[in-house]
């Protein structure tokens, strides 16, 4: 990873992780980068469940990436463990890098550490380039998926 560090994240990366998920159609209408107060809450949430990962790539000192990763024990498939990634994002000057790609092999090889079976993910059908990506590194698009807002 060379000059790369994929480490956990911290209250001081929420502003850049929070304007990463604000920088695009769908972000900018969900988020909000003005008001980090339910952001570093959520943090705090993340950090004391052992079962979830929110992790940033940093690159000289500077945060140009991020995802989530939750590990989900379950009783169906035997017992497997899976695990989810989610809320993946790459700064846009990072974009095209080889970084989406870094960060999606550092989740699927903790997942891997954490004895989990399958890794799943959802991105929502309007992200036709992200659905390429995840194709490429080897993710199916297996099933459909549904969400109540609530």
């Amino acid at each position: 990873m060379g000059d790369l560090e994929i480490r956990a994240a911290i209250a001081d990366d929420v502003p850049a992780i929070v304007a990463m998920l604000a920088d695009d159609p769908l972000g900018a209408q969900r988020e909000s980068p003005d008001d980090l107060a339910p952001y570093l809450a959520a943090l705090e949430r993340l950090s004391a469940d052992p079962n979830q990962r929110l992790v940033v790539a940093v690159r000289q000192s500077r945060v140009v990436g991020t995802l989530q990763l939750t590990i989900i024990p379950g009783l169906s498939r035997r017992g497997a463990t899976r695990s989810t990634i989610e809320g993946v994002r790459i700064h846009a000057d990072e974009r095209g890098s080889g970084l989406g790609r870094q960060l999606i092999e550092w989740a699927v090889n903790a997942s891997r550490d954490e004895g989990c079976q399958l890794v799943q993910l959802t991105s929502d059908r309007t992200r036709t380039d992200a659905h390429r990506f995840y194709e490429r590194l080897g993710f199916t698009a297996s099933h459909r998926g549904f969400k109540l807002q609530l």
